[in-house]
């Protein structure tokens, strides 16, 4: 387990990143772990009839990557003790290259009484934030 000094910290810091690729046989997988089977996840017919450009990912299986930046650097995913995201963007997988989900990582506070920091992440596909105001609150 990562030894964290909470004194050394400072907002603004970088605490990590990691890229993720989605694609067509990962939105599967998720899907059946899931139980999300809407066709706008698979489909493209379906996704393009009702609006859609394309197939998306699904919106948890992208929040969900994106908290492993915040798991990675606290080391312990039980550390966690807070999470939420605004879905801003879809993200597109398309049917041969898929998709890439950059997650970068920065101190947003420090609560030293608490002894808890808050991650802010953002999460980028093809140039454009998939996630709002997502932000992880750890233990340290």
């Amino acid at each position: 387990m990562t030894h964290i000094d909470i004194l050394a910290l400072e907002v603004g810091q970088e605490i990590g990143s990691e890229s993720f690729t989605f694609t067509r046989d990962s939105l599967v997988r998720y899907a059946g772990a899931s139980g999300d089977f809407n066709p706008i996840h698979y489909r493209d017919d379906f996704a393009k009839s009702v609006g859609l450009d394309g197939v998306l990912a699904h919106g948890m299986l992208t929040m969900g990557a994106a908290v492993q930046v915040a798991v990675n650097w606290v080391g312990d995913a039980g550390k966690v003790i807070d999470y939420g995201v605004r879905f801003t963007k879809p993200v597109f997988v398309a049917p041969n290259e898929g998709s890439l989900v950059t997650v970068l990582g920065k101190i947003g506070a420090i609560d030293l009484e608490a002894k808890t920091v808050r991650i802010d992440l953002t999460a980028v596909s093809n140039e454009l934030a998939v996630l709002g105001k997502a932000q992880a609150v750890v233990k340290l």
